[in-house]
């Protein structure tokens, strides 16, 4: 049986030298906001309080971020695909993304002075979603590819959201090098949610715009009379969203900040083993684990270097962890609103519950300092992407311990 790994960042909380955040001060982060306030899509989406799961729980308040409602595309990676995107074709106009709104990329005029383009990009399905739709928003051309082994619905809805799409035969950054490849030879450009030597700008921009969701968080937990939050948990593929919301919440709360937990599946935890080794450490192979957002083998340097300076845990997790998260949401306690999460989206929750309710990680539980006065808040990244899976785990009881 798969088992827990966990190992704690002593360095996290000392006051030593660390990677620069002036890329993700407020300042920054609310241009990005500011560019999606101006899609007619746009509104905050739920944070969702669970006082009956947090009384059972006996701890102060759990809140899940709901991200299945962000602009109808069920995920939150549309925020750093389409603020890429608006920062690339606000410098091709010689503009600066805070003198430009979307409507104004839709404009005629606006359109025939870019031309035609083709962004391309390489996802397990949410990623490329947002990239698709961003491009056909704005009169633009999309080509995604995806690894093995994704799901077909996720490609038909890249495909309905006006992609050229296609599965290929490669595990998740191998389709990232095949991106690259078609890029460099067609002349198209790639919005990607990693980075490497000689490509940060685009990744950067992806993961500011992430941040638009802290942005949220901060003002929704403000709207309910200053409710303090004391533990993040942010899950991790590359380490784009994790990084960029770390970065957020290290920036403006400083030494005040929540302790962060950085959660990754057992058989794509690149972060957690590059914590345990103390450099970028790749997993590779298929990485097959039903959280498909985050079966990535190959961390990006930009969210490695941030999560290595201000994360204060991280976790890999059995499949289970993930099961259980999406079942306790998904069947609410008391009055507590039902939260729809993927598989990707409601690993935080699931392993929040485990470390509550299981006297094997009490361990875990008091090195993480969760008590009675915790105030923890997750993020469920996405939706039911695959709708007929998350009835298997849900309905059918898969994936159980």
């Amino acid at each position: 049986m798969e088992k827990m790994k966990w190992i704690f960042n002593e360095d996290a909380r000392k006051d030593i030298k660390k990677t620069s955040l002036d890329d993700f001060s407020e300042e920054k982060i609310l241009k990005a906001k500011k560019f999606h306030e101006s899609f007619l899509v746009y509104e905050k989406t739920p944070l969702v309080r669970l006082n009956s799961l947090s009384n059972a729980l006996n701890i102060k308040g759990i809140f899940v971020k709901d991200e299945s409602y962000r602009f109808g595309l069920n995920a939150f990676k549309v925020l750093g695909g389409s603020y890429a995107i608006g920062n690339f074709l606000a410098q091709k106009l010689d503009k600066d993304i805070d003198d430009i709104s979307f409507d104004y990329l839709k404009n005629k005029e606006v359109k025939e002075k870019l031309g035609d383009m083709v962004f391309t990009t390489a996802t397990d399905g949410n990623h490329g979603r947002g990239v698709a739709w961003a491009a056909t928003q704005l009169g633009q051309n999309s080509v995604v590819y995806m690894p093995k082994g994704s799901s077909k619905i996720r490609l038909d809805n890249i495909i309905a959201d006006g992609a050229k799409a296609s599965i290929t035969d490669l595990n998740y950054d191998d389709a990232v090098r095949l991106s690259l490849k078609h890029a460099n030879e067609n002349g198209w450009e790639i919005i990607q949610d990693t980075a490497w030597e000689g490509y940060t700008k685009v990744p950067l921009w992806i993961m500011q715009g992430y941040g638009t969701m802290m942005l949220e968080i901060i003002e929704q937990l403000k709207d309910l009379k200053g409710k303090k939050m004391t533990h993040l948990f942010l899950q991790a593929g590359v380490g784009a969203m994790a990084g960029a919301i770390q970065a957020v919440v290290a920036s403006i709360f400083k030494e005040d900040r929540p302790i962060t937990v950085i959660v990754e599946p057992n058989k794509a935890d690149c972060i957690y083993k590059s914590a345990l080794n103390k450099k970028i450490t790749n997993v590779t192979g298929d990485m097959q684990t039903i959280m498909a957002g985050l079966a990535c083998g190959e961390p990006n340097p930009i969210g490695w270097d941030i999560l290595k300076d201000y994360s204060d845990a991280y976790v890999s997790c059995p499949e289970y962890i993930s099961a259980k998260g999406m079942r306790v949401l998904g069947n609410p306690m008391g009055e507590d609103k039902k939260v729809i999460s993927g598989e990707s989206g409601a690993v935080t929750l699931g392993l929040l519950y485990e470390i509550l309710t299981n006297e094997d990680l009490k361990e875990l539980k008091e090195e993480l300092k969760l008590d009675e006065n915790s105030l923890a808040v997750v993020i469920s990244t996405e939706g039911d992407t695959d709708p007929e899976h998350y009835r298997k785990i849900v309905w059918d009881g898969a994936y159980n311990k």
